[in-house]
């Protein structure tokens, strides 16, 4: 690869080993083409920005001093990777990111054996590093084994139920914990810095140790000089908490000052046990845009490199997201016991209106979906009306709090499910495609998916009143572009509607789908029916459907496998019904990264993939009139 004179040190480095051939003098100057490169690449591409700028020198520190691949270095989150990945192989293939058969835009481990473990959801390093650290010492292996926490990660209980096994453990495992925010200690500077490069030294911790052996047979003697070590670090860092935890607690240290990470990481990676590094970063380092408005550069689309202003699409109509934001307003301003929870999804949610006129009212929990849901649920027995913001992908993280706080005791709290079905260019660890699934088997939840923007309301409406749980769930993005009545208008449960009356075939459509549904109908002369409800089910339509048609088609952008379509045929089996049914849906597998709509497509969820499965299934059903569509 010839060198790029934008980058001369950069293009020369198609993995670790050659960054390790650099001078500690080179490395400041890789810094600043390694940012550039980022804010370059994401511009073109879109994608997640102001974690990965301020993890540029962390990452290369990480790479100089660390033997990787073979010593394991796991990421948490996944979107402060983009370094990592440009330092690993993936630099010319940066111009993929999150595009069809591109690269994935967080790690993934059939993608580079640098990624050792994949990551989407948070919280998840400590857990997955302390793993591989037990393997590692069953196996007898010295190597080193890192997990880099970061962007909020640490708010999740997750990450404490792992650190305190390690600790327990006595693990061979280094945790970094990449304080991009501030959250913790603002005290970084000279001081810091070489209090952290003393307390990771060899001198100290051989002392640290020699002092434990010798004081241990003096029990008095050891706990006092335990609590003024203990003290003494007080003074100056916060680390009390991790070293009750049996971790020895390094920094806070200075996160962009490379010489500095080179030598305290090069000072723990001599040490064994429990060790844990504090660095503080800044989010969106080296772009202004990004470092005054981290939020808004957090996840971005294309944008220009020199000034960061945003490309922004002509607006059409509101998102999904939007139509939840306004609605929750207006619910809150008529009903006061309306009480809005999210973890820490505030702005992808559509909470920051909501947040602003009622702050009093609003709880970001952090990033703790389990306690988000339980906390809805305590709400809700004191006569609250608890909404809880919430992807789909991340409600999975409290399976058990659903079923167990809250449908089990058949508590009013309203589930707005953000992101249903397929997300696109975050990929599968993103993806909303078992909700419907998962959901449809509780007892005691009502389950809605809306067909366009104003049934999304009424939708809302329609479970924030109902007197037990209920879930809405719409997906990504803009609707048909449904004009929006402005009332709180509740709809009837359990009632389904019929959107076009045709012949032979009857298309059961389920939330976003119907728009789909109604295209190909108009080619296959098929009824449309918008079920609007997954649980319960319209059985009266349904029967009247399967007795005057020759073929029902369920259409949801939900698995197949036991989803609103699994539901239909349960129904027509225990009525007796024979007709004969197709379910479309998302298929038995995982579904890559790409656009939302090339991926329906591929999938046979487009009009055309519909039309053409219909005409196929009807040419081999006897005793109809039904034309194919070739």
């Amino acid at each position: 690869m010839s060198q790029d004179p934008t980058y001369p040190l950069l293009s020369c480095i198609d993995d670790p080993t050659q960054l390790r051939e650099l001078s500690l003098e080179q490395l400041e100057q890789l810094a600043a083409e390694l940012r550039q490169f980022v804010i370059q690449s994401v511009s073109d591409t879109g994608g997640h920005l102001a974690a990965g700028l301020g993890t540029v020198e962390l990452t290369i520190a990480l790479h100089y001093v660390f033997h990787t691949p073979e010593d394991r270095l796991v990421w948490d989150v996944g979107h402060q990777t983009y370094p990592h990945k440009i330092l690993t192989g993936r630099r010319e293939r940066m111009s993929t990111m999150r595009k069809k058969d591109g690269l994935a835009g967080f790690p993934k481990r059939d993608e580079s054996e640098y990624d050792t473990f994949g990551v989407g959801h948070s919280s998840t390093s400590i857990s997955a590093a302390l793993g591989m650290a037990v393997a590692a010492k069953r196996q007898q292996d010295e190597r080193q084994v890192i997990a880099v926490i970061g962007d909020g990660a640490m708010t999740a209980g997750m990450a404490f139920e792992a650190l305190n096994h390690a600790g327990d453990l006595d693990a061979n495992l280094l945790v970094i914990l990449n304080d991009n925010d501030m959250s913790i200690s603002p005290n970084v500077g000279a001081l810091s810095n070489h209090l952290a490069r003393i307390l990771s030294g060899r001198f100290y911790n051989s002392m640290r140790e020699g002092s434990r052996k010798v004081l241990s047979v003096m029990p008095s003697m050891w706990e006092l000089a335990k609590r003024t070590e203990e003290h003494m670090k007080g003074m100056f860092v916060p680390g009390t908490l991790f070293e009750e935890l049996g971790f020895n607690y390094i920094g806070p240290i200075d996160g962009h000052d490379i010489n500095t990470l080179i030598k305290t990481l090069r000072n723990l990676q001599k040490q064994k046990g429990p060790r844990f590094l504090h660095v503080v970063t800044r989010k969106g380092k080296g772009f202004q845009p990004a470092e005054d408005n981290p939020l808004a550069y957090h996840g971005v689309g294309k944008f220009h490199p020199e000034s960061g202003k945003l490309e922004k699409k002509a607006p059409t109509g509101p998102t999904y997201t939007k139509v939840f934001s306004d609605w929750l307003v207006d619910m809150a301003h008529a009903e006061e016991r309306l009480i809005g929870v999210t973890p820490a999804m505030c702005e992808g949610s559509g909470l920051v209106e909501f947040a602003k006129a009622f702050p009093d009212r609003y709880f970001d929990v952090g990033i703790a979906e389990q306690h988000a849901v339980t906390f809805a649920a305590g709400l809700a027995c004191e006569q609250f009306k608890p909404v809880v913001a919430i992807y789909s992908t991340f409600l999975q993280r409290a399976y058990d709090q659903l079923i167990h706080d809250v449908a089990l005791q058949n508590l009013p709290v309203l589930f707005a499910i953000d992101r249903a079905g397929i997300v696109g260019p975050d990929g599968p660890t993103h993806a909303g495609t078992f909700d419907l699934s998962y959901l449809r088997c509780i007892p005691n939840m009502l389950v809605m998916a809306p067909a366009d923007e104003n049934e999304c309301r009424q939708m809302l409406s329609t479970g924030f009143r109902h007197d037990g749980p209920a879930a809405v769930r719409y997906p990504r993005g803009q609707g048909p572009g449904a004009a929006i009545t402005p009332e709180l208008i509740t709809l009837p449960i359990g009632k389904a509607e019929v959107r076009r009356r045709g012949e032979h075939v009857a298309i059961l459509a389920f939330g976003c789908m119907v728009a789909e549904a109604e295209k190909a109908a108009d080619a296959l002369n098929a009824t449309v029916v918008n079920m609007r409800f997954v649980k319960p089910l319209d059985e009266a339509l349904l029967q009247e459907m399967a007795r005057h048609h020759d073929l029902l088609v369920t259409i949801e952008d939900n698995a197949v496998l036991g989803g609103a379509g699994s539901a239909v045929n349960e129904f027509l089996a225990q009525a007796n019904l024979a007709t004969p049914v197709i379910n479309l849906g998302l298929p038995d597998s995982f579904l890559p990264h790409g656009e939302r709509e090339a991926i329906l497509a591929d999938v046979g969820l487009s009009a055309d993939g519909i039309i053409r499965q219909v005409d196929a299934f009807m040419q081999h059903l006897p005793h109809t009139k039904h034309a194919t569509h070739a």
